[in-house]
């Protein structure tokens, strides 16, 4: 009995196990599940991250082949996600619900049979205690007869013991015999009955125990083994779609067309200016007054004849990485040092007084290459301004800030755009007009009144917007004109319009000249290219605020101010600074609204404001720093 008991707790402790294997399996599946989903929907947002935001510059950058290649990749990684979802949906149902139904019928089952057994093994422990018990009984009265038996014997035998005693003892020896018998008889069924029992017991009744347990163990096991199974066979149902993915994204891989990129950059920036010409050889030998040859500046045609003015205009258009005005600043404004500070306490004593910022022209050579060494400063305001607003996005209303080409297509987008918007308030006047002339059938259905006056407002919209189209296609054609196929009589009129706007260069170009250093730029395009009118946009800069400042000086020495562009100063005097030492030597300062200019900066004492300091460099740098908008990148 001992033995089958340890074969119970056995075969309990294992069956125990394989249910916790079948856990832990469902738990690992669980978590794959999980990870899928985690995977799953990281992939989503990186996708989402990277997509295109509405609107924005970023959807103008997917025209190109590779980026629109990225946008597909983009796409496939999201059908992609979705098939992890795929996954961890039927894992999910499959793997982990089935089986966690069945761990749950398994437990079930496996308590109702280790009850059964248990059953069994406390019922043949009671037959066999009742077993037990009819021996003792049995064997107590065998003993008790033989007693009985003895004792009559003795009493028969003893002469001195009555008759009626031994008589009493033989009855009592017989009634002992009796008793004995019944017990004999009733072990003897007791016995039988419990063979019966033991047979049934461990040929029957655990046999079948056992053999439930086993096919509850198996059974556990090809169920482990048919989810393993399902596992796989999930991720190998998606892998076709997967193969889709990626082959999608080869496809959209090998799509890319670097041709076709380029051409799309040549198309969106090049800018219709034409290349210069050669630059004339200048001879000094002769003993003639040097002048400054303008001719591959000014006319891109190279016909040799130089301009006899500064503020002359040529025909053709400027080298676009050589500002007109730039150049002729640096090779007609000196640059020299300033004087030195004076020996005695007063600058008077000094017998040839300061010295003035102008001096003796140097070589052109020299002049060159200060040029192109040199990073534009700003000196006119107007400029200032009109730049910053192109920086910031705000240019002027006929994109005249633009190259030619590149505002052709501006110019072009904006008239395919007036014409979308008089098409849908034409679409809206019709639909209108329709439901008029439905209500005025019908009376019933509405009062044909009620749209007049929103027919009255799409009348006046559609006039408003094609005025707006004539407008723009008005410098869509002055455009289309100069660009380098226009014929003789447009570069005619064309030149006959920048003569009458030769004042308006000239005003920025001479607040140029008016810095010691030189070393402003202006915009040539917008100087030399505008043909019509800049009546409402130039308005905006006639009245030049003055530079704020940026701290105060005190003048340590009396400075005479005999040159263009310098200023007088009393010895003690406090002044405004407006602008620093750009290390030439000379700082600029302001004495009220109407007087400012250059003085050496050894001649004052200069105490800047922080704050102002930091705003300036912040401008200068992010003036200096970001690229002209009219940069071409391709000749045409």
């Amino acid at each position: 009995m001992p033995a089958m008991e340890d074969q119970f707790d056995n075969l309990e402790k294992h069956t125990q196990w394989g249910i916790d294997v079948l856990e832990k399996y469902v738990k690992f599946v669980k978590e794959r599940t999980e990870i899928e989903l985690s995977y799953a929907k990281q992939l989503r947002n990186l996708s989402k991250k990277y997509q295109p935001k509405k609107n924005s510059k970023e959807e103008e950058e997917y025209r190109y082949t590779s980026t629109r290649a990225f946008l597909a990749t983009l796409n496939e990684m999201n059908d992609y996600a979705g098939q992890h979802e795929v996954i961890s949906e039927n894992m999910t149902s499959l793997i982990t619900g089935e089986l966690t139904r069945y761990v749950q019928e398994l437990k079930q089952e496996r308590k109702s049979h280790f009850h059964d057994g248990r059953k069994a093994q406390q019922h043949i422990e009671t037959c066999w205690k009742q077993l037990e018990a009819s021996k003792r009984r049995f064997e107590r009265d065998c003993k008790e007869a033989d007693r009985a038996q003895q004792y009559f014997e003795k009493m028969d035998a003893d002469i001195n013991v009555t008759k009626a005693d031994v008589e009493k003892a033989r009855q009592q020896a017989q009634l002992r015999h009796q008793m004995a018998e019944d017990s004999k008889a009733e072990y003897s069924s007791t016995l039988q009955k419990f063979n019966s029992e033991q047979h049934d017991h461990y040929y029957t009744h655990i046999p079948n125990i056992f053999q439930k347990i086993q096919e509850m163990e198996e059974r556990r096991i090809v169920r482990i083994g048919e989810s393993m199974k399902t596992f796989a066979e999930v991720d190998r149902q998606v892998i076709p779609i997967i193969g889709k993915c990626l082959d999608e994204i080869t496809k959209a891989a090998e799509s890319i067309d670097h041709k076709n990129d380029s051409q799309l950059v040549i198309e969106a920036f090049k800018s219709g200016f034409e290349p210069p010409g050669d630059i004339e050889f200048e001879d000094f030998t002769q003993p003639m007054k040097r002048t400054v040859s303008e001719s591959s500046l000014s006319n891109s045609r190279g016909d040799g004849k130089s301009e006899p003015k500064f503020g002359g205009k040529s025909k053709g258009k400027l080298w676009p990485f050589i500002k007109k005005n730039k150049l002729m600043s640096l090779l007609t404004s000196p640059h020299q040092p300033p004087p030195p500070p004076p020996a005695s306490a007063s600058p008077s004593a000094v017998p040839n007084g300061p010295q003035s910022p102008k001096q003796q022209k140097e070589p052109l050579s020299h002049r060159f290459n200060e040029f192109m060494t040199s990073k534009p400063k700003i000196h006119c305001f107007r400029s200032l301004k009109r730049g910053l607003s192109l920086k910031l996005g705000a240019g002027p209303e006929d994109f005249s800030n633009l190259p030619p080409e590149q505002r052709r297509k501006k110019l072009q987008q904006k008239v395919d755009e007036l014409n979308k918007d008089i098409q849908k308030e034409m679409d809206q006047r019709d639909a209108l007009t329709k439901m008029k002339d439905v209500y005025i059938k019908n009376p019933q259905m509405g009062d044909a009144a009620s749209v007049d006056h929103r027919l009255a407002e799409l009348g006046q919209n559609i006039e408003k917007l094609r005025i707006e189209v004539q407008k723009f296609e008005g410098w869509l054609a002055e455009v289309e004109g100069r660009l380098p196929m226009r014929t003789e009589q447009a570069r005619r009129q064309s030149g006959l319009y920048e003569a009458q706007n030769t004042s308006a260069v000239n005003s920025c170009a001479q607040d140029r000249e008016s810095s010691p250093d030189g070393s402003y730029t202006e915009e040539q395009s917008q100087e030399t290219e505008m043909k019509v009118p800049a009546t409402d946009f130039d308005d905006e800069f006639d009245d030049e605020e003055p530079l704020p400042t940026i701290g105060t000086c005190k003048a340590l020495y009396t400075f005479e101010g005999q040159n263009e562009g310098t200023i007088s100063v009393a010895e003690g005097e406090m002044l405004y600074v407006i602008e620093e030492d750009k290390g030439d030597g000379w700082t600029r300062i302001r004495r009220n609204e109407d007087e400012e200019g250059y003085v050496p900066t050894s001649y004052v004492e200069v105490y800047l404001d922080k704050n102002a300091k930091a705003e300036t460099k912040s401008l200068t740098s992010f003036w200096t720093a970001s690229p002209s908008p009219v940069s071409p990148v391709h000749w045409k």
